[in-house]
């Protein structure tokens, strides 16, 4: 599955070769993640954003969450950015496309705009989504303007999100 998920960001970054070169390529270790994952707290839904690189034509973040069953679980829908979850550990059920409830814009000075997505919209929950079990070695491509939430989460789920950031939105780290 690793090499699934090499071989989607190798083929993202090939196609941003073509507007400017990057200089060099970038690692992220295992270490790298798991380290920022033993820093989250267990009972908590937190994303981290480890790098976001100039990819060329557009930005790429690499994040590691972590979800517990504990925690609320929000639905969301980016504006922009496209992400992509690799799960690493645990399971639950995600809910992809559909409708928002209650939707609420994430205001302009939310760090998760700057640091995370870009613009978002929020909700409750989504209606009339697709449900689908995940677990490890799972990939879910998300494309930007599709809702996403976990509306369960099998006592916990860590996973590493890829995001493509065609605008240049999301802080360079």
């Amino acid at each position: 599955m690793q090499k699934i998920l090499l071989g989607v960001l190798t083929a993202l970054l090939a196609l941003s070769a073509a507007d400017t070169k990057p200089a060099s390529a970038t690692y992220i270790t295992n270490l790298d993640v798991q380290s920022t994952l033993k820093g989250m707290p267990p009972n908590s839904v937190t994303d981290k954003q480890v790098r976001v690189v100039d990819a060329g034509k557009q930005n790429v973040g690499i994040g590691v969450v972590h979800r517990s069953a504990q925690a609320a679980q929000n639905a969301v829908e980016h504006d922009q950015v496209t992400e992509v979850y690799h799960i690493l550990a645990g399971s639950g059920t995600m809910v992809t496309a559909g409708t928002l409830v209650n939707p609420q814009r994430r205001p302009s000075n939310d760090a998760a705009l700057r640091e995370l997505t870009g613009p978002s919209t929020t909700g409750a929950s989504l209606q009339k989504g697709e449900s689908r079990h995940v677990g490890p070695g799972d990939i879910v491509i998300i494309p930007a303007g599709v809702g996403h939430w976990f509306s369960s989460v099998d006592g916990s789920i860590d996973y590493v999100v890829v995001r493509i950031d065609p605008d240049k939105i999301v802080h360079l780290k």
